[in-house]
């Protein structure tokens, strides 16, 4: 498993600050789960069959943007 990063989604009135952690997610193979640090925000996001990121599971409400927000700073946390 890869290691722990810390990362930042945009909120509706602010920044929401987080850590994210590589897992697996039944279905996707490799996931990575970010939660917020004030625990109001959990989301999973892992590649579909056609390599797009998807969120696979979470808190609702949830903003569609943070899966591809959060994608970017997994490709920047792996170079």
């Amino acid at each position: 498993m890869e290691g722990i990063f810390e990362a930042t989604l945009t909120g509706s009135d602010s920044q929401i600050d987080g850590m994210v952690q590589q897992t697996v997610y039944d279905g996707y193979g490799p996931a990575y789960e970010f939660k917020s640090v004030d625990n109001t925000l959990h989301l999973i996001i892992a590649k579909d069959d056609d390599g797009r990121w998807v969120r696979v599971a979470g808190t609702e409400p949830y903003f569609s943007g943070w899966v591809d927000e959060l994608a970017e700073q997994i490709n920047y946390s792996h170079q």
